[in-house]
This record gives C-alpha cells, structure tokens and sequence, in this order.
C-alpha cells in the first residue's frame, strides 16, 4: 500500500530540531498555512455538506458527529457550538467519540480501531439523521464501520477524510477531501489535517445555520443568550436590525424572552408576541421574510 500523504515526512522537517525555536514555530506556521490553502479545493463539497446539514434538521433529523482521536476533538468542537451560536437544541445533536469523550487528558489511540463499540455507539443512528464523519487518513475502523451502519439505516453520510480516494470518501453521500500536505511532525494530525478539518467544519455548519435562516447580516440571530456578554450581543443586534434605541430592544427582548428574532419584529412595532411568532413560523423562521411580512401586515 502507498504512503499515505498524512504519513510522509515533510521536507521542510529535516533538521527541524537543531534550528532555533523561531524558526521551528514559523516553519509549524507555514504548515498550518498550507493545511488552510488546501480546503479551499473542497468549498463546493463543504457547501453541499452544509446543505446537507440543513436539509436533515429542518426534516426532524439529528446531526451525529463520529470520529476517532484529533479528529474526534475537531467533531466535538464543532458539535458543542451549535447550540449556542444557532440555538440548536442539544438533544438534535450526538458526539460519538471512539473510547467516548475524554474526561483528562488520555486520549488512547487503540480505541480507533474498535469496530464492535463503533456498532454499539451507531445505535444512536436513524434514517434522515445527517452524520458527519472525520477521519484523517480515511481509513479509520471506527469511523467506517459506522459510514456503513448509518448508511444501511437510511442516514446521510458526510464524510471528511485527509486522503484523497480513501473508503470513507467513497462511502460518503458528499464526500470532503481535504488534501493536505505532509505535517511538519509527521503523522501529528492534530496539526495541518486538524486545522483542515476544523476550517472545513466551520464554513459548513455556519452554511447550515445560514440555510436554516439562523444568520442575518451576519449576526447570529438565533444565538441561546445565557450570559452577559450575549444578552449584551443581543441587544445590540435587536437594536441593530430593527433600527431603534438600545432601550427599546432591551424592552423587546425582555418581552419576547430573550429570542432575537421576535424580539426584532416587536420592536419594529408588532402588536404582540403571538403576532410576531406567527409571522416567523409563516416565514419559516427567516427573519428577513418575517420583517417583510410585517410590513405588509402593517
């Protein structure tokens, strides 16, 4: 079998320990750089993920994050922010984590390779859920016992993997091939793959949040407000959109119980909490058509 491009040796790593400590961290830069560069070649398959994405939450169906080691750490990264950023319940979202999530700092790298808890963890799965699974090399066990479990269930399979014509990809409804080069500490995944990955994650789940009608003009709109800094955020946004003063968005906000997006439609003058929850749920939770609408009504 090939060596595998996370595997090589990088060549700018020869000698790297005899170098000064500068020259070592703006060497571990560069890599990082080039780890970027190379998601740029996956925008359209992370588009279509985030679609994906999207498409299998406003169906009812959850998100199940799988993944083994860094790349575990990326898919739980990524899944802990989505209730917060877009108000994603957390029950729509699940982390399978091969050895489960770490409770210190050991993280066992012979988890990867258990195939019977990746059957017993892929349970979880149903048909329509949207389930994004990482693998670096693309060839973990764990990761592709459950790739073919969730596909068998009718589940839609997302698929990022570091190494170009790899099963994972092949087993992937979108398949996200991230071709990174060699890390600079080779086999260290965590770096260029993991910030490939993390990168590739980001732009996708802000997709589905954008899709979902969870972003206008960039501002989080549909962010849970539970400490002082978002409810600060809040209404600044509120104030923003609806183009009012800051104590009357506080006011806003206070009556529509902290949600941004009723709170801006009371603000521009509906009579009433109901009135503006029904124009959302009429608007399919876009805030942009909800305003719209309230024009109209008015």
């Amino acid at each position: 079998m090939p060596q595998r491009q996370t595997e090589q040796l990088h060549a700018a790593a020869r000698g790297l320990d005899m170098r000064p400590v500068e020259e070592i961290g703006a060497t571990l830069l560069a890599g990082q750089l080039d780890a970027l560069r190379a998601v740029s070649s996956a925008t359209v398959d992370i588009a279509r993920g985030g679609q994906l994405m999207a498409e299998a939450v406003r169906a009812g169906g959850r998100l199940v994050y799988a993944a083994a080691g860094s790349s575990g750490l990326m898919a739980m990264a990524d899944a802990c922010e989505l209730a917060g950023t877009f108000g994603l319940p957390p029950e729509r979202t699940r982390i399978l984590m091969a050895g489960g999530i770490p409770k210190d700092a050991a993280m066992p790298g012979d988890t990867e390779d258990d195939t019977s808890e990746a059957e017993s963890a892929a349970a979880v799965i149903a048909k329509g859920d949207a389930v994004i699974l990482l693998s670096a090399s693309g060839r973990t066990p764990y990761a592709l016992t459950i790739a073919a479990i969730a596909r068998d269930r009718g589940a839609h399979v997302i698929g990022l993997a570091n190494n170009p014509g790899t099963p994972l990809l092949a087993l992937a409804d979108v398949a996200i091939c991230l071709p990174t080069p060699p890390e600079v500490i080779s086999g260290s995944t965590r770096m260029g793959a993991g910030t490939a990955q993390k990168a590739a994650l980001n732009i996708m789940s802000t997709i589905m949040g954008v899709a979902l009608g969870h972003v206008h003009d960039g501002m989080m709109v549909n962010l849970r407000a539970d400490n002082d800094k978002l409810r600060d955020r809040a209404i600044r946004m509120v104030a923003d959109i609806a183009s009012v003063p800051h104590e009357r968005a506080e006011t806003a906000l206070a009556t529509a119980n902290g949600r941004v997006k009723p709170a801006v439609l009371l603000a521009m003058g509906a009579a009433n909490l109901t009135l503006a929850e029904d124009l959302l749920t009429k608007a399919d939770g876009r805030l942009r058509a909800a305003m719209a609408a309230l024009h109209s009504h008015a």
